[in-house]
């Protein structure tokens, strides 16, 4: 069975883990939870709120890693999603994660990003000229770094296939998950 990495860390977004997680094993792959460490990590639930709050967090289910950054074997790989939430702000600065994120942009593999998980390429120097959908208060992150902010639920660039929100899962996620069956009838089938 193939695996793809989730990248995730204390504080992703629930929805934006479980939902690729789910969808993942729905079409015959093996999800392999990746963070800073291997251990229980705290997931978060995001809401968009009117006035001054910007967003409303909620404490999520927590989830356990399979692996620490620092342990992952790209090769082993068939694809990565870069999953939102608080968590890419911070851990986007493992050195390890930055290794990984470029091994799978320099080899063209599929490349699945919602929300803040954009903050994670952009620091790994992947995003120059990509075109990208995150959530419009990350757009500044994406272009300071050279990408280009699409506003649209689904975004393809190439092997990167990109979204807002939550909201937006049903929209870019099969397309992403094309990318991996393709990738997947290219390496010998399942």
């Amino acid at each position: 069975m193939h695996k793809v990495l989730i990248i995730i860390g204390d504080a992703t977004e629930t929805v934006d883990t479980l939902y690729p997680y789910y969808r993942l094993i729905e079409g015959g792959y093996q999800p392999v939870i990746a963070a800073p460490e291997k251990r229980t990590f705290q997931m978060v639930m995001h809401q968009v709120k009117p006035g001054w709050t910007i967003t409303k967090e909620w404490e999520g289910y927590s989830i356990d890693a399979d692996v620490a950054f620092a342990d992952i074997k790209e090769n082993e790989y068939l694809g990565i999603f870069f999953s939102g939430g608080r968590a890419p702000e911070y851990i986007r600065y493992d050195a390890d994660l930055v290794r990984v994120t470029k091994h799978f942009f320099e080899t063209n593999k599929p490349i699945g990003c919602v929300c803040h998980g954009v903050e994670i390429p952009a620091y790994a120097d992947c995003v120059r000229g990509r075109r990208m959908a995150t959530v419009p208060k990350c757009q500044f992150d994406l272009e300071v770094c050279g990408g280009i902010f699409v506003n649209e639920p689904c975004v393809i660039d190439g092997n990167l296939v990109s979204g807002r929100t939550y909201h937006d899962h049903g929209h870019y996620i099969g397309p992403w998950m094309k990318l991996l069956d393709e990738a997947r009838e290219s390496a010998g089938g399942r």
